[in-house]
C-alpha cells in the first residue's frame, strides 16, 4: 500500500473538517513558498524589501511575499477566526464578509530568512489554537494569548534539498515530503522521536561573553569533552535557521539553545514565544524531547504579548534537563 498523501492522512486521523481545510491550505502555501524560493534570483525575489518588521529587523523580499501567501491561505481555508504573523505589528483583520471559523493561527512565514541569499535551508513555522469560547464576533489580541499547552496543532516546513512538512496534532510527530511530480505532500516518516542523549549542541558561540553562568558552565563542560565531568566529546552544529537546527535534532538528536543573555537585559530572549518557541516546543515534546527557558517549561508560559520573546533550550531530554538543573542550583 502506498504512503498516504497529507489529505488522506488527515482524513484517516479523523481531524475535524475545518482543521483539515486549514492544514491543506497551509500546505498549499508551503508549496508556493517552496516554488518561489526554488526560483531564487531568476524571479528577482532575493535581497532586501526596504522595510522593517515589528522587531525592527530588515525584511527580505521573500519575507513579505511569504507573509502574504500564508495570510491568503488562512483566509481561503474558511476555518480561521484570526491570524497573527511575526512580520506584522498587530493581528490581521479578516476581510469583510469572511466567515468566522473555529481556529486562530500564528506563524513565522520565513524563519531563517537571513540565509536566503546564501542558499541555506529556511522554513515556515505555524501554531494553531482553538478560538476561545468567550470570543465574540470580533477577535482581539487577548484571544491569541493562550499558553502553548493549548495548541491543537503545530508544524513547520523546511525548504532545503527537498521540501518537508513536519506536523503534530498532539499525538506524535510525522513528516511529509513534497513529491514535485504529483504536487502533493506524502507521508515519509511516522512517529519521529528525539534520542534522550546526544553528542551535538547548537548555540551561537559569539554570544558567550553575555551568557549567564549556568549556560556557560554547561557549554564549557561540553567543549572540554572527555576531559570534563561529561566524559565524552561533543560536536557543535549551528545553522542560524531555527527550522533547520530543530529538524536536525528531530532527525538525529541534539540540543538547541538560544538562552537569555546580558547583551540586552531588556529582552528576555531572542526568539518569539508565539511564533517560534511554542510551536517548536510542542513538536519537540511530542517527539519525546524537552523544551524550557532554562528555568521553566515553555508550554506552561502564559503569554503577555503577541511578540513576547523568551529564552529557548530544547532537544534531547537528558541534556535539556541537565542545563535546566544548573539554573536551579
Amino acid at each position: 500500500m502506498s504512503a498516504p498523501t497529507l489529505n488522506q492522512y488527515l482524513a484517516q486521523a479523523q481531524v475535524s473538517v475545518p482543521l483539515q481545510h486549514l492544514l491543506l491550505q497551509v500546505s498549499v502555501a508551503c508549496k508556493s513558498i517552496s516554488a518561489a524560493i526554488g526560483k531564487g534570483a531568476l524571479a528577482g525575489i532575493l535581497g532586501q524589501a526596504g522595510s522593517d518588521n515589528i522587531q525592527g529587523e530588515e525584511q527580505k523580499k521573500l519575507d513579505v511575499i511569504s507573509n502574504d501567501i500564508v495570510l491568503a491561505a488562512g483566509v481561503n481555508s474558511g476555518s480561521i477566526a484570526g491570524l497573527a504573523s511575526e512580520e506584522m505589528d498587530d493581528i490581521f483583520p479578516l476581510p469583510d464578509g469572511t466567515p468566522l471559523g473555529d481556529y486562530l493561527m500564528l506563524f513565522d512565514p520565513l524563519d531563517g530568512s537571513s540565509n536566503i541569499d546564501v542558499n541555506v535551508s529556511v522554513g515556515t513555522i505555524f501554531s494553531i489554537l482553538k478560538k476561545p469560547l468567550t470570543a465574540q464576533s470580533v477577535i482581539t489580541t487577548a484571544d491569541f494569548l493562550q499558553a502553548g499547552s493549548q495548541q491543537v496543532c503545530a508544524g513547520y516546513a523546511v525548504y532545503g534539498p527537498s521540501t518537508l512538512l513536519v506536523l503534530t496534532l498532539g499525538n506524535g510527530v510525522d513528516c511529509f515530503t513534497l513529491d514535485r511530480e504529483i504536487g502533493e505532500f506524502v507521508l515519509t516518516q511516522r512517529g519521529m522521536t528525539i534520542p534522550t542523549d546526544t553528542k551535538e549542541f547548537a548555540i551561537n558561540m559569539s554570544n558567550m561573553r553575555f551568557w549567564e553562568s549556568p549556560v556557560r558552565r554547561y557549554v564549557d563542560e561540553m567543549v572540554a569533552g572527555k576531559t570534563s565531568v561529561r566524559g565524552k566529546d561533543f560536536n557543535m552544529r549551528w545553522v542560524a535557521s531555527m527550522v533547520a537546527d530543530v529538524h536536525r535534532i528531530l532527525t538525529r538528536g541534539g540540543i538547541f539553545m538560544y538562552p537569555y543573555d546580558l547583551k540586552d537585559p531588556s529582552k528576555a530572549g531572542k526568539l518569539r514565544l508565539m511564533y517560534e518557541a511554542n510551536p517548536m516546543s510542542f513538536i519537540v515534546e511530542q517527539a519525546g524531547g524537552a523544551s524550557t527557558t532554562g528555568r521553566e517549561r515553555i508550554l506552561d508560559l502564559q503569554p503577555t504579548g503577541l511578540h513576547q520573546r523568551v529564552p529557548v533550550i530544547l532537544g534531547s531530554k537528558n541534556e535539556v534537563d541537565l542545563v535546566t538543573s544548573y539554573h536551579h542550583e
